[in-house]
């Protein structure tokens, strides 16, 4: 059989298996989250870009198939047209093998990646070309009642950058209070 070499251009998808992705769905539909913009998520995800100098931020919902922006906020964006310019930057839906937060939801835990070009796993994924992210930092959105990691909270940019331990405490300090306020509060309604 004669050797075929790989085709440069072919992306290896490294995307993690998740074994709660149907328990995952259900349990977001049961909080009534994951399919439509928040208000307040947004204004959170204004405040994590605040705190931690990025351009992007979002609250981010991950089922079986995809991941939901339910907060976002992209500075690049027109404020005349909302928190997501439809005509470019980040969108409110993104497919589950796209970007970083599925890797957060599989481990349960904060991810750093100051320069996602460092990293063979990471590099090659589809927002470092299509939508320029150069630099990642996420953690997960632990659901109080199930335990299972329901999506995240991150912040990217363009650029490399030095997210250091002061970014990984912030970014974990913020995913547990939104925990704490969001989560929480939603099951409190919800029950």
């Amino acid at each position: 059989m004669p050797f075929t070499p790989l085709d440069p251009t072919a992306r290896l998808l490294l995307t993690p298996r998740d074994d709660e992705g149907p328990a995952r769905a259900a349990r977001l539909r049961e909080l009534g989250m994951g399919d439509e913009p928040v208000s307040e998520l947004d204004t959170f995800a204004r405040e994590l870009a605040r705190v931690t100098d990025a351009p992007v931020a979002a609250v981010n919902f991950v089922d079986e198939r995809r991941q939901y922006f339910a907060g976002l906020y992209d500075a690049s964006a027109d404020p005349a047209r909302g928190p997501v310019d439809p005509d470019g930057g980040f969108g409110r839906v993104m497919p589950r093998d796209h970007g970083y937060c599925v890797h957060v939801v599989a481990r349960r835990s904060a991810l750093v990646l100051e320069d996602v070009r460092d990293f063979a796993r990471f590099a090659v994924n589809a927002v470092v070309d299509e939508v320029g992210v150069a630099s990642y930092l996420g953690a997960p959105l632990i659901d109080p009642v199930t335990g299972m990691a329901l999506g995240t909270i991150c912040v990217v940019d363009q650029q490399p950058r030095a997210w250091g331990q002061q970014g990984l405490r912030t970014i974990k300090t913020m995913a547990a209070q939104l925990q704490q306020e969001i989560l929480g509060g939603r099951d409190r309604a919800a029950g």
